[in-house]
Parts: C-alpha cells; sequence; structure tokens
C-alpha cells in the first residue's frame, strides 16, 4: 500500500519598506516603528512554536534601513550621537521651531495604527496635542515640554509588539502611564536600540535552525516586468495608455536589482537566498527568465497569474497544481492561494482568533479533498495586517502555527522543502504578465499621474547615462528611484496625506539624484503631481527641512 502524498502548507511572509532615507537621513520613521512591531512579533511567533515553519522575503533595501535604524537609535549610547530620526530624537529632548509641530503632528494617532486608542494615557495626550496643532503656532509653541517627551514615548510604546511590552523596560512606562524622566525615556531608546540590532540576527538563526526560509525581492523593489518592457502590462489588461519610450536600459537595470541586492542578502545573512519573492508578486514571461538566468531556483506570484498563463494556453486552471516548472529551464514558480491569503490579510481582524484559525484550516482541508494538488500557497505583507487585530495578532498567528504543526495531514513547510521533496514535473510554457493586484499591472502604470511618475523618472535616467561618470552614491540615489512604491500611490483613492508623502519623498529622490549628478533639478520637481495633495497636506512630510520646494 502506497503512502498519501504529503498536503504542503507554504505560508510566506514578504517585509518590505521604500527608501526613506534622503541624503542619509530618514523623511519618514516606518522602518524602526515596524521593527518594533511586525518585524519583531513575526520573529518571536517562529521562536515560541518551535514546530513552526515559514519562508520570509525581506527586500535588500527594507535590510539596509533596519541595519542603519538600529546604528541611528545605538549611536547616542555608544558616540553620545544624537539620533538622525526625528522620533528617535524626541525621546531625548523636545524640539522647538518648526520641529516642534511637526512631532506632535507625527505622534497623532491616525499614524499608531487601529488598536493604539486602547491605551488612555496615551489617547489623552495625543487628544491635547492635536487640540494644539488646531489652535496654531502659539499653542503648540506653548504645549509643555514634559507633555510632549510623554507623548513621543507613548507613540512609541503603542508601537511596540506585544512581546516587547513584556520588557520590563517597557511594562514599567506602561504601568506608570506618564512622567517619565530623562533616564527612562532614554532606557526605551536603549529598547528600541536593542530590538533593531537583533532583529536580522533573530531571523539569521531562525534559518539556520531549518525553522525559516530567507528569501528577496529585487534591491529597491522595482517593477521587473516595467523596467523591461512597459507593454507587458497589456498582456492580462485592456489596453490603457502607457509612457512614450522603454524604460533606458530597462534589462540592466533589472539585472541590477537582482544581482546588487543578492549581494547584500548574502553579506547580511550569510547565505544565498534559492528564491524570490519578485516586487509586488509581479512577473512576466521575461523577468521570470532573467531570475533563471541568475540561478534562482523559484519564484512566487499569484494564482490571478497562474490563470492568466493557463488561459492563455487554452488550459482549464480548475484543479492544477500550485508548482510548476518555467518551460526550457529549472526555475519553480509557485503561486499562492489569493482567497485564503486574503482572508488573513482583510477578513480574520474582525474574528475571534480561535474561530479564525479554525476556518483557515478547514477551508485548507476542503483544498486538498477537492482536488489532487499537494501544495497550497499562502503569501502576504508580513508586516501591516496585524494593525488591524485587535491583539497584534498574536493568538492568530501563534494559533495558526500549532494548530498546522499538529494537524495530522497538513504539514508545514518552505519552499525549498518542495523543491527537495518533489520537483514540479508540470510545466509551465509561458508566464502572462502580472502581480498580486487582480493579477495586472495597472496599479503601477497606465493613470496620466502614474505615467508621469515613470516620464519624471526616464528624465532623470537620461541625464544619469549621459554622466561620464556617476558617483557609487548617484548610483544608489537612481536605484531608490526605480522602487515600485513611487508608482503605486498617485491616481488612486488612498489617503490623501498618504499620497503627499510619498509624492514628496519621490520628488526629494529624483532632486537628490540630479544634485548628484551636478545638474540642477528641474523646476517641474519642485511641484506636487498627485491630485490628492491639493486638499490635505502630509503629517510626516515636514518633520525634516526639505531638499527643496515641496
Amino acid at each position: 500500500m502506497t503512502s498519501a502524498p504529503p498536503q504542503r502548507v507554504v505560508l510566506l511572509w514578504h517585509m518590505h519598506q521604500p527608501e526613506y532615507r534622503v541624503a542619509g537621513i530618514p523623511r519618514l520613521p516606518w522602518v524602526h516603528l515596524h521593527g518594533l512591531r511586525g518585524y519583531a512579533d513575526m520573529a518571536a511567533h517562529m521562536e515560541a512554536v518551535p514546530e513552526a515553519r515559514a519562508v520570509v522575503n525581506f527586500s535588500p533595501v527594507l535590510l539596509d534601513q533596519i541595519v542603519a535604524a538600529a546604528e541611528d537609535a545605538r549611536g547616542y549610547f555608544h558616540a553620545g550621537r544624537r539620533p538622525a530620526t526625528p522620533l528617535l530624537a524626541g525621546l531625548l529632548d523636545a524640539p522647538t521651531g518648526t520641529g516642534r509641530g511637526a512631532l506632535m503632528a507625527a505622534c497623532q494617532p491616525a499614524l499608531a495604527g487601529p488598536g493604539s486608542t486602547r491605551f488612555a494615557a496615551y489617547a489623552e495626550l495625543a487628544g491635547t496635542a492635536a487640540t494644539a496643532l488646531a489652535l496654531g503656532a502659539e499653542a503648540v509653541a506653548a504645549y509643555p515640554d514634559a507633555q510632549l517627551l510623554d507623548l513621543v514615548s507613548w507613540y512609541h510604546l503603542v508601537w511596540l509588539g506585544e512581546g516587547l511590552r513584556r520588557d520590563p523596560r517597557a511594562a514599567s512606562l506602561l504601568a506608570q502611564a506618564g512622567g517619565y524622566s530623562a533616564r527612562q525615556r532614554q532606557g526605551l531608546l536603549a529598547l528600541i536600540a536593542d530590538t533593531l540590532d537583533d532583529l536580522l540576527p533573530r531571523y539569521r538563526r531562525l534559518a539556520r535552525d531549518g525553522r525559516v526560509e530567507l528569501s528577496m525581492s529585487p534591491y529597491y523593489h522595482p517593477l521587473q516586468p516595467l523596467l523591461l518592457d512597459f507593454a507587458s502590462a497589456h498582456e492580462n489588461a485592456a489596453v490603457t495608455p502607457l509612457p512614450g519610450t522603454a524604460y533606458p536600459d530597462g534589462r540592466e537595470r533589472a539585472r541590477w536589482h537582482l544581482e546588487a541586492g543578492r549581494e547584500c542578502f548574502e553579506a547580511l545573512f550569510g547565505s544565498r537566498p534559492r528564491g524570490c519573492w519578485p516586487s509586488e508578486a509581479a512577473v512576466s514571461d521575461a523577468a521570470a527568465r532573467q531570475i533563471a538566468a541568475l540561478g534562482f531556483d523559484w519564484i512566487a506570484s499569484s494564482e490571478s497569474v497562474l490563470r492568466a498563463s493557463l488561459h492563455h494556453h487554452g488550459l482549464s486552471p480548475t484543479g492544477q497544481p500550485s508548482q510548476f516548472r518555467l518551460a526550457d529551464s529549472r526555475l519553480q514558480c509557485f503561486f499562492r492561494d489569493d482567497e485564503l491569503s486574503d482572508r488573513i490579510g482583510f477578513v480574520y481582524k474582525d474574528w475571534q482568533p480561535a474561530d479564525a484559525v479554525a476556518d483557515l484550516v478547514e477551508r485548507l482541508e476542503r483544498r486538498f479533498a477537492d482536488s489532487d494538488r499537494t501544495l497550497i500557497v499562502i503569501a502576504l505583507d508580513g508586516e501591516n495586517p496585524w494593525e488591524h487585530y485587535p491583539d497584534q495578532g498574536i493568538a492568530f498567528v501563534r494559533g495558526l502555527y500549532r494548530t498546522l504543526a499538529a494537524h495530522p495531514r497538513l504539514q508545514l513547510a518552505t519552499f525549498a522543502d518542495c523543491i527537495g521533496a518533489a520537483p514540479a514535473t508540470a510545466e509551465l510554457p509561458f508566464l502572462v504578465a502580472g502581480s498580486w493586484v487582480h493579477g495586472q499591472l495597472l496599479t503601477w502604470v497606465g493613470h496620466p499621474e502614474k505615467n508621469l511618475a515613470w516620464e519624471l523618472l526616464m528624465d532623470a535616467k537620461r541625464c544619469f547615462d549621459a554622466s561620464p561618470d556617476p558617483s557609487p552614491a548617484a548610483r544608489r540615489a537612481l536605484a531608490a528611484c526605480e522602487g515600485s512604491d513611487w508608482f503605486w500611490w498617485p491616481g488612486t483613492h488612498h489617503i490623501a496625506s498618504a499620497i503627499a508623502d510619498f509624492d514628496r519623498l519621490f520628488r526629494a529622490h529624483l532632486r537628490e539624484l540630479y544634485s548628484l549628478l551636478g545638474e540642477t533639478p528641474p523646476a517641474v520637481l519642485d511641484q506636487p503631481f498627485a491630485s490628492a495633495l491639493a486638499s490635505q497636506g502630509a503629517a510626516l512630510g515636514a518633520m525634516l527641512p526639505s531638499q527643496g520646494p515641496a
């Protein structure tokens, strides 16, 4: 009698932030804040359940910034250096001038996540700060330093992951509720520095112990299919206007992000990644073959991309596996279950954790029972969904790990496990271009504002190409400008303040690139181009003096 094949479940958590540093200074604080919450918690969940297995994917630009954030926080203790990040510096003393109001605005609940209002002391402080901001400059100047220092301290306490709140340095501050001394605030900064400093070593230990497979995205998270060919956006979407010319030297730029990203990954984790989660799960046949040519073993994307690719060949997606081999290559292609992944991202936040785990496991069981599949992939953002869970997702994630680890038939696995046990025999002749957003690329191209962002970037790229010997700093600045986030936000219905922040930051990156090339930035970069900016400003964009007109 032959035993039934294993029913493998791969969980992939993707960690990414764009380049927030301009001239080396963070314009937005999301790396160090997510480091205290999402990144620390996801490592803690794995550590708490030894039987758990998962794939954790990092964009190298995030890895760079985690290292820099740790150095920024740690520098105060090792060299007496004031942190460059305004929120961290705000733990040491209260700023004056325009920085005071910017810091008060940056600590508001809208920027702390939905769960922030459960802390009464923080809510009260944020409320008094909001009142002062509404009254104007005189009220902001008169806002007591002691309250502002408490507000910044509480903002960081709110951002701490559930595990970190049990640290004695945090627990005592939470119990005290306010009136924090300089020594206590320095202790909080030390906790932040220690947490950020140990983040990557924790994941490295989990990988060494075989509990996590670490993978990467291209360095600065560019849209590889669009760098290669804007027309790929038409493969799985209605005809839509595209930028007028191809991205200059796009193939080499895409290759650079893969090769340099892998070098960064190896330097920080001490091993070569076998897999690549393409930025935004955005793939095309040309992109996949470029990744394959560089020696990666696997990529992963969305089942909506798989459906379009199968339809392209007249094949039905019903009953198809989640693992294929790209024709004429050894590259293994995995495709996530979109519906199950989105249930974690958007649905289960409103459920009791035990009920959510039971529902997900039951759906997994039915999926396997109704097909010949031996693998189901669940892949999603590993940092943002938990802000909407009542306990930052700790009960759900750990409950899911424990339930799947103890299940008699379902087996937690990594992509490396799947390749090692049974490489895909099903062949995919051609991969239709698409992403995790409806299987299309239109989130990043097609709208007039998105196309304008590409034109602004291509103008800067042509200036870069004309430079006889761009500096390493200019090369990094160009790479930062090629990230996907700058094209996500324009022409959307997202929160206006977020669109404003990313519009401002993209233009700041472009201005820095021109300056590093010895050129005067064009005047068009002095003006916002995202329409939502006309009605609402940014809370965090004013935290540092602009590198030029905003």
